[in-house]
């Protein structure tokens, strides 16, 4: 996997993060979802290095990234934290502006650093996510039955009891989809218990502190001021649930676009040659034209 890449532990304030990098040109964060790890970028990743320098942590609490201690309101694993991290990653690695894109659950930490440093962040791309105070204004029976998860996860202890019992069954995967080396670094984590439990630990942060942050940028009127691209799974469930996917980022990024792409949700594993062209296409673009209303 990552051929050509470096593969260390950097350490920033408050976290150790398992990280890959390499390529050469503007740089470019790609941050995973979960329950996956930094590997799911390894078709994407060298693919875009030919163009790009391109970094792929683990977040903390997933991976081999370090799990944050346990607090009552879950900051230690809000996506403030985990965007804090990735800022003063790659201000280690030399960037102090770079582009980010994120996956799933990554897609939160993602825009939060967006959100939270305007002037570090050049371009965003959010993959399958639209944000949670918008997925939580539009919660109806569709959503509680398809999304389920969300609030199963935030329960105390029996989340991790059910995923531990069995985590090939709950989580599945294939090495057929994944690459074999992927395969086996996907079950290395899913079957740590202190990595089930910083995974899950995002989803409680989800439903505590992180809609709290969301809520004062509502309050304030904060939106993403970078160009931002969205790009959801034709064969998953976002367009179904929530309809006009670009149409809801519009409240979040005035400066938004979107397509569908033809995958399941996995989309850097299943599609990766589409999903490294409209990467590309996007991050390549010097100036952009003005969203159609």
């Amino acid at each position: 996997m990552f051929e050509g890449f470096t593969h260390t532990k950097i350490s920033v304030s408050d976290a150790e993060l398992n990280v890959r990098y390499g390529g050469n040109g503007p740089p470019v964060l790609l941050l995973h979802g979960h329950p996956r790890t930094h590997v799911t970028w390894s078709k994407v990743a060298p693919e875009l290095a030919k163009s790009f320098t391109v970094v792929c942590p683990d977040l903390r609490g997933f991976g081999c990234s370090s799990k944050p201690a346990d607090q009552p309101d879950h900051a230690g694993s809000s996506k403030r934290a985990k965007a804090k991290d990735c800022v003063e990653l790659m201000s280690q690695l030399g960037f102090e502006q770079f582009a980010l894109v994120g996956h799933d659950r990554g897609s939160y930490t993602a825009y939060r650093a967006a959100l939270d440093y305007p002037d570090r962040i050049t371009r965003l791309v959010v993959l399958d996510c639209i944000p949670i105070l918008e997925a939580l204004n539009r919660c109806n029976e569709k959503f509680a039955r398809q999304w389920y998860h969300w609030f199963f996860f935030a329960q105390p202890e029996k989340p991790e009891r059910a995923i531990l019992a069995d985590p090939d069954k709950w989580y599945g995967g294939q090495p057929a989809s994944m690459g074999d080396e992927e395969y086996v670094e996907f079950r290395r984590a899913i079957q740590d218990p202190e990595t089930v439990h910083g995974m899950i630990e995002d989803y409680r942060a989800g439903l505590s502190v992180d809609k709290e942050h969301e809520l004062q940028d509502r309050q304030i009127g904060r939106v993403i001021e970078c160009p931002t691209l969205c790009l959801w799974s034709k064969y998953d469930d976002l367009e179904d649930i929530y309809g006009d996917i670009v149409g809801i980022w519009k409240n979040w990024a005035p400066d938004v676009r979107g397509k569908a792409i033809a995958s399941g949700h996995h989309m850097a594993e299943e599609a990766p040659e589409e999903v490294v062209a409209e990467l590309r296409l996007f991050l390549l673009q010097r100036t952009l034209p003005a969203p159609v209303c």
